[in-house]
């Protein structure tokens, strides 16, 4: 065989993957056919965070009035922005490449497709691996309705020549919901449509009901329990959505937030043998294994938890165990993570729903308006909340809405991971005056949930 090992995708899992195998000592390829760093780096999170970073300074000039400055707003240079964007994703592909290099691994670019289950096709070079790995991600999807190419999804809106003075999202997941607050903090009119009675299903009840608050306040258009029907395009270039319900409006952009797909087509998978899901993506045991016991899918493209750091920690542990002789431990219970809306959401174990199901838990709540907008007057208020097995009083949930969510839940994350109980939170003395020691002082017991779960 020419390789060790062959990586298909030059995203984070990819990349991590390919480098630890190398320092292992195999010898490692990895191919990838359009950017190097993945959908996070070049159409995802790190893009991303930095708009919800330049969104949040319109706000915080008017906040500043409060303190006593007479910080006045400017007009917004979305060219400025992007240019800045785009010279930080030129900076971190060059890292991804170095790394590679400095790691001793070989790197195509172009596409990697199977003529056999040992055997690849990057362009005009074909090579052979002994063990494959596939890391190439997913792609946002489009709704099958009339009208829909003429809106955009995510990867477009990273490129937008300028900044729309309309723009509706349709979707009510976590890319709708923080694109909503990134327009709607440089300055266009927001609306957000979503079939579900609240926004980010899945999550935590209460923080769905908090973020509700929160995006009304910043003046954003809600449409729950509808869907787009069709959309058409005027004249004048404007959209028309025509709702399920009957309503219609006019939008300037409309940007499709519904969901993603593996990237598995076009690769012959079947030529390997490689068993997919309805959905199209891999079909993986505990270990990342494919039916091909020497073929792999790592990330997203394995549709188990579509998180960066976990296509990260798939990857280290898949070249450890393939190649290394000390297997690196990492803890999927109790992840943590981060929706970047406004304010942020952080969130990390079972919501009140889930640890219900498995028994009694005590659930306490906080909500409160932080103090520096007790000076601003800005109702940005803050949720948090600790879902508790009554049993053996481990903290399994930690859900926050508010300033600072996702750094503090960072933290929250090793406490849970190390097993952390109420009693261990309510013994750490807090930081005083922060948002954080909330997290210590949550005395009162909110609820029960779960009693008759339990009972059965």
């Amino acid at each position: 065989m020419d390789y060790d090992l062959f990586v298909i995708g030059g995203g984070s899992g990819g990349v991590r993957c390919a480098r630890i195998a190398a320092m292992h000592g195999a010898r490692v390829a990895i191919a990838e056919e359009q950017y190097w760093g993945g959908t996070c780096v070049n159409v995802g999170c790190v893009p991303k965070k930095l708009m919800v970073q330049a969104a949040e300074y319109a706000a915080w000039t008017q906040d500043s009035h409060g303190f006593g400055w007479n910080t006045q707003p400017g007009e917004h240079d979305w060219a400025a922005l992007m240019a800045a964007k785009d010279a930080e994703i030129k900076r971190l592909n060059g890292i991804y490449v170095r790394l590679l290099e400095n790691s001793g691994v070989a790197w195509l670019f172009g596409r990697a497709v199977f003529i056999d289950a040992h055997t690849l096709r990057i362009g005009d070079r074909t090579v052979t691996a002994e063990r494959i790995v596939i890391a190439v991600g997913g792609h946002p999807s489009w709704p099958d309705i009339e009208g829909a190419e003429h809106g955009i999804v995510s990867d477009q809106a990273f490129h937008l020549a300028e900044r729309p003075r309309r723009v509706t999202l349709v979707g009510g997941g976590y890319i709708g919901v923080e694109f909503a607050g990134i327009f709607r903090g440089l300055g266009a009119e927001v609306d957000l449509l979503y079939r579900q009675r609240m926004p980010l299903r899945g999550f935590d009840h209460d923080i769905r009901e908090s973020l509700v608050e929160a995006l009304e306040g910043q003046g954003i258009k809600l449409h729950p329990s509808v869907l787009l029907h069709r959309l058409e395009l005027l004249p004048d270039g404007c959209k028309r959505l025509h709702l399920t319900d009957g309503r219609s409006f006019d939008s300037d952009l409309v940007f499709f937030a519904v969901g993603r797909v593996p990237n598995t087509k076009n690769l012959a998978l079947e030529q390997a043998g490689v068993s997919l899901a309805a959905n199209g993506s891999v079909i993986v045991d505990a270990q990342s294994a494919t039916n091909q016991p020497h073929i792999f899918a790592i990330g997203d493209v394995s549709n188990k938890m579509n998180l960066t750091p976990v296509a990260i920690a798939e990857g280290h542990h898949l070249a450890d165990r393939l190649f290394g002789k000390h297997i690196r431990s990492w803890s999927f219970d109790a992840i943590p993570t981060a929706v970047f809306s406004m304010p942020p959401i952080g969130t990390c174990g079972l919501s009140e729903e889930q640890a219900a199901e498995q028994g009694p838990v005590d659930v306490y709540i906080a909500k409160f308006l932080p103090m520096r907008h007790t000076i601003t007057g800005r109702m940005r208020r803050t949720t948090m909340k600790l879902v508790v097995d009554q049993a053996s009083q481990r903290v399994v949930g930690a859900h926050m809405l508010g300033d600072d969510a996702a750094e503090m839940m960072q933290a929250i994350g090793v406490a849970m991971t190390a097993g952390a109980t109420k009693a261990d939170f309510d013994r750490t003395i807090g930081i005083h005056p922060t948002s954080a020691e909330e997290w210590v002082t949550l005395r009162t017991r909110t609820r029960v949930s779960g009693i008759a779960a339990a009972a059965e």
